[in-house]
């Protein structure tokens, strides 16, 4: 263990940690536009610069490697320079219609050009309107409003494991795209969105974002119903109506999801044909009527007994939902084998 001290707060932490390690533990943030946790850093963005008494340069806090009694400033004339100095070279290239952009108000680079005081950029750059690439049937690439930061590449490369994406090209003529330029849709990019949700920018937005803005949304933590994974995600909740959803950093997802998780698995809630009560079929009329779940779970622990009491067990079977849980999985087989006396269990191992 070594002992750091960041902006006064002084944090042991351990051999091989970097600064940005160092200064989360001591509660500092520290702006980052590149940086992904758990990935071997980009260090590109160069926004997390930091001075170290006694080094005559500036360096990036999400690289470099914390030493024993390292005394960091995080926030000097020179540190705040230098953040500035980048945010007006990125600004000097970069569409600023923010408010016809679907990230406006939920954008890394808006939120430190404020913090920064960037209100304009300085610079002259070569602003060239490059293609939109909309083929994608859930989310959007606008090159116009990227940044290069790279985040987008590494998740689908490293996370993901795709390989769909890479940067082309160089200079000012670098853009993120796919192999030969082909359209989103004809590569074998599998649309889980991951990129999506890793983009500081809106160079890569979500359709949906069309229907909301994200001051206009309530964030509800919940799981993904769609198979048994459990991955976790937030709900996003406006008018009392599921209108997106966010990949939390669950236990078995860790910020990442499918594109079932991430867009197929919440459209069912607002659906009008959606089942919302038990249905009994009425003999008489043929038809299905409401009931309350006490008359249907009745209805069905009278005919299984039935069944079982007149063919024998072996008439019974279980077989489970790919959906369900572990946990729902072996209450079912217990109950099979308990309550059906039967060993005809088994469950679809796939959705």
């Amino acid at each position: 263990m070594i002992n750091v001290t960041i902006d006064g707060i002084t944090v042991q932490v351990e051999a091989g940690s970097t600064i940005l390690q160092a200064a989360e533990k001591a509660g500092v943030e520290i702006p980052t536009l590149c940086y992904i946790k758990d990935l071997f850093p980009e260090a590109s963005c160069r926004m997390c610069m930091v001075e170290i008494q006694g080094m005559p340069k500036l360096v990036t806090a999400c690289s470099f490697p914390a030493a024993d009694g390292n005394v960091v400033f995080t926030q000097s004339e020179r540190v705040i320079e230098a953040r500035r100095g980048v945010l007006d070279l990125l600004m000097s290239n970069h569409k600023t219609n923010c408010f016809a952009c679907p990230a406006n108000g939920d954008c890394k680079l808006q939120t430190y050009c404020w913090d920064y005081g960037v209100k304009a950029p300085t610079f002259e750059g070569e602003r060239v309107d490059k293609p939109i690439d909309d083929t994608n049937k859930f989310f959007t690439y606008n090159p116009n409003l990227c940044i290069m930061c790279h985040r987008c590449v590494n998740t689908c490369q490293k996370l993901t494991c795709r390989g769909t994406i890479d940067t082309t090209k160089r200079g000012f003529a670098a853009t993120i795209g796919t192999s030969f330029g082909m359209k989103w849709e004809d590569t074998n990019c599998e649309s889980c969105g991951n990129c999506v949700q890793a983009c500081p920018t809106g160079a890569l937005s979500m359709k949906k974002r069309e229907l909301y803005r994200p001051w206009e949304v309530e964030k509800v933590l919940t799981t993904c119903p769609h198979c048994a994974t459990g991955c976790q995600y937030y709900v996003y909740v406006k008018d009392n109506k599921v209108v997106d959803v966010e990949a939390a950093d669950g236990p078995s997802n860790r910020g990442l999801l499918c594109v079932k998780g991430r867009s197929a698995s919440f459209d069912f809630a607002q659906c009008d044909d959606r089942l919302k009560t038990p249905l009994i079929k009425n003999r008489e009329t043929g038809e299905f009527e409401e009931a309350t779940w006490d008359e249907a779970l009745d209805l069905v622990a009278k005919k299984f007994t039935e069944i079982r009491d007149e063919f024998g067990g072996e008439a019974l079977a279980g077989f489970a939902c790919s959906r369900s849980t572990n946990e729902d999985i072996y209450m079912l087989q217990k109950m099979v084998r308990t309550a059906f006396k039967s060993n005809n269990t088994d469950n679809c191992a796939r959705v």
